[in-house]
């Protein structure tokens, strides 16, 4: 049996009808791994024998009829910036080589209830800052419609990993559109959930008022059943703020009827320029599909579009700053073997275990907290994320949903853009403003460009109005199929 074309909820149904055994499918994952990762780079780490005892493990809970989720006997990767007890976990950064952790996120205690099993930890950008999955210590993740190309970032060995088909289901974290651009770039669905939906506690921090762990899969149902796991509150999370976990149905497509009197608004200056041409056709394209099942499609020009990448990289630079200042050489992670003093200690550490973007955003963020430039730059920016949330709360009160494009442009080769770091930053000119306000986006794949690269749009809603857009994703994925077409290589 290919395993690989089969969605997540679709092995879990094959498991609960004994016509696949958990055991035989983690073993064909791994084994996929195995044969394919050197030319993706996906992983970091595969816990082979972990993952096999778990799965006999979930085998026999299963055959005593335990009831577990609809996705038990899955397996499942995770972004190496969760902590996994037990498995190495680095953020792709020579700073945390060889750091296990002694606890589990909560996130991998409600995968472990839920009954999945984690195969292993996936590729990123260092500390998820980047946007290309090229600034890891490990080397970049390629893409697998194109090895020559990125697969996105910083979740991009995540998506890769679920779009080469090494994976069915996988999680990763967004901090500006850490997992939207990835799946825009290489097709796969994904959902970045309301701030405070989901418990960040064991993500290891970059950004904390921006970061957000969400899943990502083949399908808009596949991620609706993971959200419905990891989600709900946890009380060693105080951000964390939800009362109960997201409920989202059995994932039955409505009629495309279904979208009959939902408004649905288009920011025509996200198409007024900067775009790639084909990135503009597929996205308004999948607008008329929109249309067509019943919604109605009203442009209006989205406010502050000048602001919000300046905004963001202050506040997340910042904030990166402060939590990656506990990275001294004392306490955990690498201590450089030339130090002599304790002052070279703190410097060589530093210098020689963090890479280039994660040193450049540790100086710009020490910068605009510095109290000579605090109320000119941070504080400045705080009022302008404000501004930001009340225009996208009087926005909501028009409109049902917000559709736009994901990156003005489909995946670019490696290192094509790594020496241009405002190039990079400014690809995220259509994600990071919904990291400031705390809301939800679900990203799709809608089309190809002429080069055979995949092309994605998302839905941005209110706070905590994920069963809306997972609705009108659903009513989407249900009348293309852009979201089932795979690369070569996750055929073999």
């Amino acid at each position: 049996m290919a395993v690989s074309k089969e969605s997540a909820l679709g092995l879990s149904a094959l498991i609960k009808a004994k016509k696949l055994g958990v055991v035989e499918l983690t073993s064909a994952y791994i084994d996929a791994i195995e044969k394919k990762d050197s030319r993706y780079n996906a992983f970091l780490t595969v816990a082979k024998d972990k993952a096999l005892a778990r799965a006999k493990e979930i085998q026999s809970r299963l055959d005593k009829g335990e009831a577990l989720s609809p996705l038990a006997g899955v397996p499942i990767a995770v972004k190496d910036n969760i902590s996994t007890e037990g498995i190495e976990t680095t953020c792709a950064s020579k700073m945390l080589k060889g750091y296990t952790p002694v606890f589990n996120a909560t996130v991998i205690g409600k995968l472990e209830k839920a009954g999945m099993v984690l195969v292993g930890k996936t590729n990123m950008d260092e500390y998820a800052m980047g946007g290309s999955s090229e600034t890891g210590a490990s080397g970049p993740v390629h893409n697998p419609w194109d090895t020559a190309r990125v697969a996105g970032g910083s979740s991009g060995g995540s998506v890769a990993a679920v779009v080469a088909g090494e994976i069915p289901i996988a999680l990763g974290s967004d901090t500006g559109g850490s997992i939207r651009q990835p799946c825009a770039f290489c097709g796969a669905t994904g959902i970045k959930p309301t701030y405070g939906s989901v418990s960040r506690y064991g993500l290891i921090a970059y950004a904390s008022s921006l970061d957000q762990i969400g899943p990502i899969g083949q399908n808009i149902d596949d991620c609706a059943a993971l959200l419905s796991i990891i989600s709900g509150p946890d009380t060693r999370d105080s951000t964390c703020v939800i009362e109960k976990p997201f409920e989202f149905g059995n994932g039955e497509t409505r009629a495309p009827s279904g979208l009959q009197g939902v408004k649905i608004g288009l920011p025509r200056n996200y198409f007024a320029g900067g775009i790639d041409e084909e990135v503009k056709t597929a996205v308004l394209a999948a607008a008329q599909e929109f249309k067509a099942a019943g919604a109605i499609i009203e442009e209006f020009e989205m406010p502050l579009m000048d602001y919000v990448i300046p905004t963001y990289y202050i506040i997340a630079c910042a904030e990166a700053s402060s939590n990656l200042s506990r990275y001294d050489g004392l306490k955990y992670g690498y201590r450089s073997a030339n130090a002599g003093s304790l002052s070279e200690v703190y410097r060589f550490s530093r210098n020689e275990g963090f890479g280039l973007e994660v040193k450049r955003r540790i100086m710009l963020g020490s910068f605009v907290l510095s109290s000579g430039y605090y109320d000119a730059y941070y504080k400045k920016a705080l009022q302008v994320r404000a501004l930001i949330k009340d225009a996208y709360t009087r926005l909501f009160t028009k409109y049902d949903m917000i559709l736009s494009p994901v990156a003005p442009t489909t995946a670019y080769k490696i290192g094509e853009n790594v020496d241009d770091p405002m190039k990079m930053y400014m690809g995220d000119i259509y994600t990071v403003s919904i990291n400031l306000a705390g809301l939800p986006s679900a990203a799709l794949p809608c089309g190809f460009d002429s080069a055979g690269l995949p092309i994605g749009f998302q839905l941005i809603g209110d706070a905590f109005s994920e069963r809306k857009l997972i609705g009108a994703a659903r009513v989407y994925q249900a009348r293309t199929e852009y979201h089932i077409k795979r690369p070569e290589g996750a055929k073999a």
